[in-house]
């Protein structure tokens, strides 16, 4: 259990109490806590990047959404007093939300809070991270930040954590303001931070990688084909709608060409959107299980494979891809 902290200043040689009452230093929540967790998120965990405040979910705002370098989403909850029992529950119907969020979802959270694409959100804040070998959002973290927490909320906790190795925590913030003013913050952490890391990264699996093509005959290609491009995923829908339109267009499409190709033909509002939005496609190529894309999609070598570059159709292939959007495009389809 985490033992409540109390702060002394030394005064002339004794020992003072100091005030660690936010409400009576008029310190609020709204106003305070989440400004001081902005102005360094560090206090949540070294391995934490927010890229959120205050997101919509279908229970309520959440007052912080993160992401580690795991691709794990961090679901934040803050409580300027004690943390009741109550919040997990909360903070779990919160997780349940934005598990479903997509790629796309998490990118317009981030343009809104961080002015910047997802994929250059993460690339500056997890420099050493493949984030093209990297599922974001298959895994939620739990965090929970209070002043203190129920023993019921604490016994929970470490409950769900040892038994079931749900990543979940809290922090316990203690605040001190001393006899001349300076305002202190320190922090108690329920679960090792390293234990609660291993619990979210235990349970996910690593995508098998490929630039191999597939060799299907031209009737199963076909199928595979139809049935990944009718899909409502939207990297799915980009390649559909305009990755394989440019390609029928062009012989060769650089990355370059390819973005100001998404750009033009409206798929993206810029190049940044445009080189995430291309990043994700290039995610899909890789997949060893999506053999039937690179059949048809020929790249160059990728220095990084999260950069594949000179895009073109397979001469060969040409005919059924063009044929493939066509019958998609037909009513019914």
């Amino acid at each position: 259990m985490a033992t409540e902290i109390q702060t002394w200043q030394i005064v002339d040689g004794k020992l003072t109490p100091v005030s660690n009452s936010l409400i009576e230093n008029g310190r609020r929540e709204r106003e305070h806590l989440e400004e001081w967790i902005k102005s360094n998120p560090q206090i949540l965990g070294t391995d934490i990047s927010i890229f959120g405040e205050q997101v919509q979910t279908k229970s309520g705002p959440l007052d912080f959404i993160g992401i580690d370098a795991y691709g794990n989403i961090v679901i934040i909850e803050l409580k300027r007093d004690k943390l009741p029992r109550e919040v997990l529950a909360q903070a779990i119907d919160y997780a349940s939300d934005i598990a479903s969020y997509s790629t796309d979802q998490l990118n317009e959270i981030c343009l809104k809070y961080t002015e910047k694409t997802i994929g250059d959100f993460l690339a500056e804040s997890f420099p050493d991270t493949n984030w093209e070998e990297v599922g974001i959002n298959q895994e939620q973290r739990l965090l929970l930040v209070g002043f203190a927490i129920d023993e019921p909320l604490h016994r929970m906790i470490e409950w769900l954590s040892e038994k079931y190795s749900v990543p979940i925590n809290a922090i316990v913030l203690h605040y001190a303001k001393t006899r001349s003013g300076d305002e202190l913050l320190s922090r108690t952490v329920i679960i090792p931070e390293e234990v609660e890391q291993e619990k979210a990264n235990k349970k996910k699996f690593v995508i098998e990688r490929s630039d191999e093509p597939g060799s299907y005959d031209q009737l199963l290609l076909k199928d595979k084909l139809k049935q990944y491009l009718r899909s409502d995923k939207s990297s799915a829908q980009r390649i559909r709608n305009y990755f394989l339109p440019a390609l029928l267009d062009n012989d060769v499409v650089t990355r370059h060409e390819m973005k100001a190709e998404f750009i033009a033909r409206g798929a993206a509002r810029d190049e940044k959107e445009a080189g995430f939005f291309l990043s994700a496609i290039s995610n899909q190529l890789g997949h060893k299980r999506n053999d039937y894309l690179r059949q048809v999609i020929a790249y160059g070598a990728p220095v990084n494979t999260w950069e594949k570059d000179n895009f073109t159709l397979r001469p060969e292939y040409k005919q059924l891809v063009a044929e493939v959007l066509a019958e998609l495009r037909q009513p019914g389809e």
